[in-house]
């Protein structure tokens, strides 16, 4: 299966992108399944249900979502109407929507997405994003169940991140971070073939601070002293994430590679090999 996960949509540029390239790279590269965070698409803090509505339209399957989860009120009563759109699992005991969800992918074949929080510098206690992530892999083994699973985790650590992987290999097909918004160059496919990369990075604008406009961000790093909100940027957006082909019948990831389109500072990455 040709999996896509892209990185955290990041404002007008980060919708943009995604409008843009999604539909040309299911094309080209026969996806069967995308998966698309969408926790920053709205004005850089959560996902309103418009913005949800034109990142499926533009080619997801499955937009998961983080600590923003919720930041646009509509989207508590929204996410019940959409299932297509996870939280994360340890959000809340009382958050509308679910963690996880089985969805139906090209031919049939069942794929698993499951979303986390960790906990390391994040602003609010979460729960354990480990026993959780257990439980959900346990009632959906890959190669059985579900003919793949991918695994978003949601938090600011590197090593928190790692530790997710390396927890889910061999049980997931494919585990990824989210949340910092700047690509690692670490995707692998871990020994239990698990394919892993610890940040897939944003689809917004790199010219920037992690997708915000630079003036306020620099003011505050200079200075210590803020004048106004953070705004995200707009115009030259590049879509970042994780492409990642996997086995049916035993659910381990074959090949993974780091995906870049588009935008004015990156140049475009080579398409995934024989995925053209």
């Amino acid at each position: 299966m040709k999996i896509l996960y892209l990185g955290d949509v990041v404002g007008r540029a980060g919708r943009s992108a995604v409008t843009e390239w999604l539909p040309k790279l299911r094309a080209q590269w026969g996806l069967d399944f995308v998966v698309v965070n969408g926790e920053n698409a709205t004005n850089g803090a959560g996902l309103s249900p418009d913005h949800a509505k034109g990142i499926l339209l533009a080619g997801a399957d499955c937009i998961t979502l983080g600590d923003h989860a919720f930041d646009q009120r509509d989207m508590l009563s929204y996410i019940n109407k959409e299932p297509r759109i996870v939280r994360p699992i340890n959000f809340a005991k009382s958050a509308p929507g679910a963690g996880s969800r089985v969805f139906e992918a090209t031919r049939g074949r069942k794929v698993l997405v499951a979303q986390v929080l960790g906990q390391v510098f994040m602003k609010r206690a979460f729960d354990d994003p480990f026993s959780a992530i257990d439980l959900v892999l346990k009632k959906h083994p890959r190669g059985g169940l579900v003919q793949a699973s991918l695994v978003d985790i949601h938090c600011e650590a590197t090593s928190e991140k790692m530790g997710m992987g390396h927890y889910c290999d061999g049980r997931a097909s494919v585990v990824v971070g989210s949340h910092t918004h700047v690509p690692t160059g670490d995707a692998q496919v871990m020994p239990g073939g698990t394919a892993f990369q610890a940040d897939a990075g944003m689809c917004g604008n790199y010219d920037s601070v992690i997708g915000m406009d630079k003036e306020e961000p620099l003011r505050r790093f200079v200075t210590g002293m803020g004048k106004g909100r953070f705004q995200p940027c707009t115009n030259d957006g590049t879509v970042s994430g994780l492409y990642v082909e996997t086995d049916d019948k035993t659910g381990k990831a074959t090949r993974v590679t780091h995906v870049r389109q588009g935008g004015r500072l990156i140049p475009a990455g080579p398409a995934p090999i024989d995925a053209v």
